[in-house]
């Protein structure tokens, strides 16, 4: 139907053997699941023969066909194909979409796992997989998740034959990604008519691993094994295609920042009317913050190594059955299994904001070059005469859990040819995806231990590395002891139940009719529990814990590739711990059950989120190609109808009271759960517009309009409402939804110029603008849930003050309310520790004021880019291909502003650079990776409003390969050459929240294809 000028490469012979030897990549049209459900046309037997004879693969191949699916797709698509079969161009299928212009990453453990697109981050996407949207799950740390993000490092790409990112909309298209949509396409058999088989070995190394203490580290090398078979029967009318792959790796990250957040106060404030804040006057403070500025000061500072071991089992099963020219009926299967086992060690300080000195950058955002607590240090003294603060913990904690994600698709496609002209299409498919634990521990648990000796502590917060130094502070064996801990679960299911109904009508030569129905159904539960002991002076005794379970370590080792790591200041020693071992001490002398994640989401402070959205969708398009002027031209128009019921069902925690656990944290107890139920609605027309034109045979003009939509997360249009369990001096924070937000919608304008000067050459210049309105933003109301009393300003805080303790010094309160008032109401001293004991808010006391965060329907604005792309086959085998993408937009984050705002996240400038070489035997290819700085969060670790930034990174990754004769090849891949490191700050660069360190990996392959 469309006209094309492009006798160079289209639908030849040799574009078609590489798309059927390519594990079924369709070259024309890019028409998503009618395409991939069966072959381009209905060809004799003789011409499948001839088909066969043509053999192209590699890179140039890959290129060649990516290059054929931009230039004959309607509107702006890019796409990867696969070099071979079982071969992907890049060990990670994010991975490989970050070297198309616009697309970014997000990498976890040094591995691609989501992707943003032209400023748009991994919710506003949409996945398909063979056309069909996919469900998503994943676990957050200390909450239920609610993102709808898909994680790519759960699909291995030995099994993909192709990727296309949709970056312009089309009625046809399912609605919910304003960045994109991505059809991720697997192996049809009748689209080949030949047999494919193919079995690959590796063996992994990480460096990273090398970077753990022993107590965290596993194997040095990990294997991986894949295979593809495909192959035809009855004459070409039944096709049967398997494919399959486990990955083993055992790798690590290792992490030094803050982690619970930077307390921001204006420069006119200090401890007295901002918790956290400095005094406005002092012979230890340095270019004390003045005028009409803000600072910020830490909550605290942890250093922690973590050792991961990911196996991922992936399995694909597609049947074909075409009787007739005319039929063609699939039934495809896809299993996805990834499981993360993770081991954690961490030693870190807290900071009570009690007699400090610090030196500070200039404004008017300050943040400190150096801070400093004072504890046990004589010119600080307490009512009593003694030092006050007094000694504090050294909190060495130690981890061990696991995560388990699970992907199931089901889907049944027929095609019918009712006449040359007219053709249906049905499609239904069930796939559902869940994350839950893989560990008795739960998904996330910390075991805290430490030792109560800890002096005056200083963070020098000027080098990339923060450097914490300890006065008069030593380790030693027989003062450990097992204080708090958290054995959390986390549990996500998405299931996804699809039916689309598609024709297609030749009205003439020259336009054609599309139209279809769409009826889905996707249901999310997300649930969170949390065991919780809040001993942190002291759940046991020391003598409770041999002296050999503590294992000595030196902190720098882990951290030699960050800058400021080597200062000799840093407080160096820590202990690290087998947790299986400490954990069962701790239980046998404890309550067990305190040490066992829960698996049931009906306990006090459980939560349990279930929504179901049900979509009807309606589109109708019309395509037409003409010539004027001597010019190829096509238009594709459409109108899409979506209309979405939402019903949302929370199990809400009930507060019952608050506990003042340790220095400056308070916990809310909970009582019984109550469900609660919320609807919401909303419809919506979506236009579509596209136009293309070749201006000269080389040369092509692109234009195009479209509506886009991207729905909520399930947190924001959760039915409850929930506070958090962590309540602080000052206050509590908590949540609730709203099921009656409606999605981002965007309006978009495209246009791209694009020069095809040889089979594998191009260049173009794009242009995108989106206005989007709809954002979601947070409206926060200040009440108090369930009306719960707290120990601050109360009778025996109150008597405290009166006796001679200051209002910020946290720990002389608590000393002496313990010593006046043990056994009073609310007043519990169980036993030793720091003391270890609790003060609960009773009949009387303040009502606890709590900051609840609504979302809601907040703003609207715009952004636009440009995107740079040139790809040359130069001569003798090599080649390059290079994309450079701007983008620019009002949706930026004020950093001199406290109040709460909305940024969009992941919104960045991306540039890649690809040279390879290839010939008959030998090939090979460097890519590098460069990400600018943007935004990742507005909400830090304390759950403070402040921006979280991602600095910029760059990467380079290469590949070798050797072909031995045509089955035999062996290849060696080396990612993150550069061993780069991830850095995330605040408002300013010294307001670090991580800087993360992973390692380079190399693994060395065999695959022989029969």
């Amino acid at each position: 139907m469309k006209i094309n000028h492009a006798p160079s490469f289209r639908r030849t012979r040799l574009a078609s053997a590489c798309g059927l030897l390519l594990a079924g990549v369709t070259v024309a049209h890019a028409q998503g699941a009618a395409s991939a459900a069966a072959p381009a046309s209905a060809a004799s037997a003789a011409d499948r023969s001839d088909v066969q004879s043509v053999t192209v693969t590699g890179i140039r191949a890959s290129l060649e066909t990516s290059l054929a699916l931009k230039r004959d797709a309607h509107g702006i698509v890019d796409g990867i194909t696969a070099e071979d079969v079982g071969k992907f161009p890049d060990t990670n299928l994010a991975e490989a979409m970050q070297r198309i212009s616009g697309v970014a990453i997000d990498r976890v453990a040094g591995e691609g796992s989501k992707i943003t697109v032209r400023g748009f981050g991994p919710d506003y996407n949409m996945i398909l997989l063979n056309g069909r949207q996919m469900p998503a799950t994943t676990i957050l740390d200390t909450a239920a998740s609610g993102s709808r993000a898909f994680d790519f490092a759960n699909l291995a790409s030995e099994s993909i034959s192709s990727l296309e990112v949709w970056k312009t909309s089309q009625a046809s298209k399912p609605a919910g990604g304003i960045g994109a949509t991505i059809n991720i396409r697997t192996a049809r058999p009748l689209d080949s008519y030949q047999r494919i088989a193919s079995i690959g070995v590796k063996a992994d190394v990480d460096e990273a691993d090398k970077r753990l203490p022993n107590d965290d580290r596993r194997a040095p090398v990990t294997p991986e094994v894949s295979g593809i078979y495909s192959d035809t029967f009855a004459g070409h009318t039944v096709g049967v295609a398997i494919t399959g792959s486990y990955q083993l790796r055992d790798g690590g990250y290792n992490t030094a920042g803050v982690t619970s957040g930077w307390h921001t106060c204006q420069d006119s404030q200090d401890g007295s009317n901002c918790w956290g804040g400095i005094p406005q006057s002092s012979s230890l403070i340095t270019n004390r913050p003045t005028g009409n500025g803000i600072y910020s000061t830490p909550q605290n500072i942890d250093y922690a190594v973590n050792g991961i071991r990911r196996e991922r089992v992936n399995g694909q099963l597609t049947l074909q059955w075409q009787p007739v020219s005319t039929f063609t009926g699939t039934l495809d299967t896809t299993f996805a299994q990834n499981t993360l086992d993770t081991k954690r060690s961490d030693i870190s300080s807290w900071f009570s904001f009690g007699p400090s000195a610090s030196s500070w950058t200039s404004g008017p955002i300050s943040a400190p070059l150096t801070y400093t607590e004072f504890y046990n240090d004589p010119r600080f003294l307490g009512t009593d005469g003694k030092p006050s603060p007094g000694l504090q913990d050294v909190a060495m904690g130690g981890g061990k859990y696991g995560v388990k994600t699970t992907l199931r698709s089901v889907g049944l496609n027929a095609l019918w040819k009712v006449t040359p002209k007219f053709k249906l299409e049905a499609d239904a498919h069930t796939s559902n995806s869940v994350s839950g634990n893989d560990s008795p521990y739960g998904t996330n648990s910390d075991l805290g231990t430490a030792s109560f000796n800890r002096g005056s502590t200083t963070v020098d917060f000027s080098h990339d590395f923060p450097v914490m130094s300890l006065a008069d502070t030593s380790v030693d064996a027989s003062k450990q002891l097992v204080t708090g801990s958290s054995f959390r679960n986390g549990y996500m299911k998405s299931t996804v139940n699809q039916l689309q109904l598609k024709s297609s009508w030749e009205a003439t030569d020259q336009s054609s009719v599309d139209f279809g129905l769409n009826l889905q159904r996707v249901s999310n539960r997300s649930a969170y529990a949390n065991v919780q002991q809040d001993t942190w002076g002291g759940a046991t005794s020391a003598a409770d814990y041999p002296d050999s379970v503590w294992h000595l370590n030196t902190l720098r080792n882990y951290f030699s590739q960050i800058s400021g790591s080597n200062d000799p200041a840093l407080f160096n020693n820590w202990y690290t711990f087998n947790f299986d071992q400490v954990r069962n001490i701790a239980a046998s002398v404890g309550n067990p059950a305190n040490y066992l994640a829960s698996s049931n989401f009906d306990g006090p402070g459980s939560i349990d989120r279930r929504t179901k959205e049900t979509t009807t969708s309606l589109y109708g398009q019309y395509n037409r190609d003409w010539e004027l002027w001597r010019m190829p031209m096509n238009l594709s128009a459409g109108l899409r109808y979506e209309k979405t019921d939402v019903l949302s069902t929370a199990s809400v925690p009930t507060g019952t009271g608050i506990n003042w656990v340790s220095q400056n944290e308070f916990d809310v107890t909970y009582g019984g759960q109550g469900f609660t139920s919320l609807k919401g609605s909303y419809h919506y027309l979506l236009p579509s517009v596209d136009f293309d034109a070749d201006l000269r045979k080389d040369v092509k003009l692109r234009l195009s309009y479209g509506d886009t939509l991207a729905r909520p997360s399930w947190t924001d249009i959760q039915g409850g409402q929930s506070i958090d369990q962590l309540v602080r001096v000052d206050g509590g924070t908590g949540s609730q939804g709203n099921p009656n937000l409606k999605p981002m919608r965007s309006h978009n304008l495209d246009a791209s110029l694009e020069w095809y000067y040889s089979k594998a050459s191009y260049a173009s210049i794009g242009f995108f603008h989106k206005n989007v309105s709809n954002f979601v933003g947070q409206s926060t109301v200040t009440t108090t849930p369930f009306n719960l009393n707290t120990p601050v300003g109360g009778a025996y805080w109150n008597a405290a003050l009166a006796n001679g303790c200051a209002s910020t010094d946290t720990t002389c309160i608590r000393n002496y309310i313990f010593a006046n008032y043990a056994g009073k109401p609310g007043v519990t001293v169980p036993g030793p520790g720091n003391p270890n004991g609790t003060i609960a808010g009773v009949s009387g006391d303040p009502i606890t004021n709590f900051k609840i965060n609504t979302p809601v329907n907040a703003s609207f604005d715009s952004l636009h880019g440009f995107e740079f792309n040139v790809q040359s086959e130069l001569a003798y085998g090599f080649g390059v291909a290079a994309n450079y993408t701007v983008v620019i937009s009002g949706l930026r984050y004020d950093n001199n502003s406290t109040a709460q705002q909305y940024g969009l996240q992941g919104l960045s400038n991306t540039a890649n650079v690809v040279a390879y070489y290839e010939d008959a035997h030998y090939n090979a290819r460097v890519a590098y990776n460069w990400r600018g700085q943007f935004l990742a969060g507005v909400i830090d670790g304390g759950g403070f409003n402040n921006p979280i930034y991602t600095e910029a990174y760059h990467q380079i990754d290469a590949t070798l390969g050797w072909n031995i004769n045509d089955h035999f090849s062996l290849t060696l891949d080396g990612i993150n050459l550069t061993d780069g490191v991830l850095r995330q700050h605040e408002r300013t660069k010294e307001e670090l929240v991580s800087v993360l360190q992973t390692g380079r990996r190399y693994m060395l392959g065999a695959r022989y294809k029969f």
